[in-house]
């Protein structure tokens, strides 16, 4: 019989509906992985018994013929995701208790149209890095091998696809880290246009710049997803009151016509020879579909890293600010108001956590918030200009995700040095595009590789459209040995 947890959830919704196996069946094929590979450390808290209450009323639905969309499949939750009654922590010591008297908007919808939760998963804290090593509840290993990092800050959904321990999972974007890790770990994944999915429940970092999104094994998988998870919600301020497509439906294979932007700034120092080569194999894969390829120019592209990081940090300093000890989570006695405060945070965030909320103090600052923060904001906006001149010639634009493989766990340890590992990913926040990254081949280490597709506001489609002609004409079937 086929390995269950390695069908995806458009070969799922069509096994169950013809009764080949019960989805009780396919939640505990699922949870035996969950065992076999707690060695990752991908999950933070397991939803298990749960998981199989709700497969039980699954199979009811199905029986009575009352299914819905995402009836029976089995995925899991970033630790950023407040879940009713079950453990939020955002991979963080002051949140390690936290357990959410509500909901946030995107699990709800999965929840509403059938989805399953098998638990909620590991992640740099509060979303602060790009390794998954930051987390409170220790690293997550990546299943292609130990010694590299999987990349973060999603990196618990993007291991827990890779190594089938989840069909799909909900993740955040804030400078890619839905992209970067689906890259490294040898998945698809896709950032949505800023206010696409609502971001009310989610814990927030950077509130400009954050966004729900989705890891799966493959295209279909994430427009499937993501037509779930999209629309307005009247409870978040930044959601937009725009259609959503039914991006599974109206998915196609076919590149002719398409315009497809190559930025000439993305070509930089220190990109591998192996990041050269997948590029170009996109690019020729492309051109034989059909599409036309032209050079374009982002020429604020090198501002880009430090004015994201300028906002981000100033942004989660302000975010952060309500972690004091006092309403909810960690709190550590002091002799007085302030040295509860102090001792609280000092002891609840980490040192990535800490270093940041400086940071963005320091920006915010006064004699400093001209120089830098209002500075980063325009600079932020000839980003998104640039985006939006190159638009003018193309429908899309193909890069790389990043510049290398997945790099040896510890190799981090300098922050600038792991900052610039987004060198490709945050221009696409700073401007609110959608974006996607999806596995192209292999490096000469026999670890995964990505390309990005970037889109104009709104027209996801277009991004999955390129991506699926991409995924079917490369057709990435190797799998990590876990």
């Amino acid at each position: 019989m086929t390995d269950l947890t390695t069908l995806t959830i458009a070969q799922v919704r069509q096994e169950l509906r013809k009764k080949t196996f019960s989805t009780l069946e396919l939640v505990d094929a699922y949870i035996k992985n969950m065992h076999r590979h707690r060695h990752l450390n991908c999950y933070i808290t397991e939803t298990l018994d749960l998981a199989r209450e709700q497969a039980k009323r699954a199979d009811r639905r199905l029986r009575q013929q009352t299914s819905r969309l995402l009836e029976g499949v089995p995925i899991a939750h970033k630790d950023l995701l407040c879940t009713k009654g079950v453990r939020t922590t955002a991979g963080a010591k002051i949140l390690e208790d936290f357990i959410p008297p509500y909901e946030s908007t995107v699990s709800k919808r999965l929840q509403q149209e059938g989805a399953i939760s098998l638990g909620k998963l590991n992640l740099d804290q509060f979303g602060m890095g790009s390794t998954t090593t930051t987390s409170y509840f220790g690293p997550t290993k990546n299943p292609w091998k130990k010694t590299v990092v999987c990349g973060g800050s999603s990196g618990g959904s993007a291991v827990a696809v890779a190594s089938d321990m989840a069909i799909a999972a909900t993740a955040t974007d804030t400078g890619g880290s839905i992209r970067q890790p689906a890259a490294f770990c040898g998945v698809s994944g896709i950032k949505p246009t800023y206010g696409r999915c609502s971001r009310y429940g989610i814990i927030a970092y950077a509130s400009s710049l954050d966004q729900c999104g989705v890891i799966a094994k493959d295209v279909r998988d994430c427009a499937i997803m993501l037509q779930v998870m999209c629309g307005f919600d009247h409870r978040d301020s930044t959601s937009l009151d725009k259609p959503v497509p039914q991006f599974s439906t109206l998915l196609r294979e076919g590149a002719k016509g398409v315009r497809v932007g190559i930025p000439k700034e993305y070509t930089v120092d220190g990109i591998s020879k192996d990041v050269e080569d997948v590029w170009q194999k996109g690019i020729r894969i492309l051109q034989r579909q059909g599409a036309k390829i032209v050079e374009v120019s982002l020429p604020h592209t090198s501002y880009a890293l430090p004015s994201y990081y300028i906002i981000a940090c100033a942004e989660s300093s302000s975010n952060l600010a309500r972690y004091d000890g006092v309403r909810y989570g960690l709190r550590i006695a002091g002799e007085n108001l302030i040295d509860m405060y102090a001792k609280t945070r000092a002891c609840g965030f980490g040192s990535e956590v800490k270093r940041r909320i400086l940071m963005g103090t320091f920006v915010l600052s006064e004699g400093f918030f001209d120089a830098y923060y209002q500075k980063a904001q325009r600079v932020r906006t000839l980003v998104a200009q640039d985006f939006m001149e190159s638009f003018k010639m193309v429908d899309v634009l193909l890069t790389p995700v990043t510049k290398g493989e997945a790099f040896v766990a510890g190799d981090d340890d300098d922050p600038v040095k792991m900052y610039l590992n987004d060198l490709f990913t945050v221009p696409v926040n700073l401007a609110g595009l959608p974006a996607l990254s999806i596995p192209i081949g292999l490096s000469s280490q026999d670890l995964p590789l990505g390309l990005q597709i970037i889109g104009k506001p709104f027209e996801e489609q277009s991004v999955l459209d390129v991506a699926y002609t991409l995924e079917r004409n490369v057709n990435f079937s190797a799998k990590p040995k876990v």
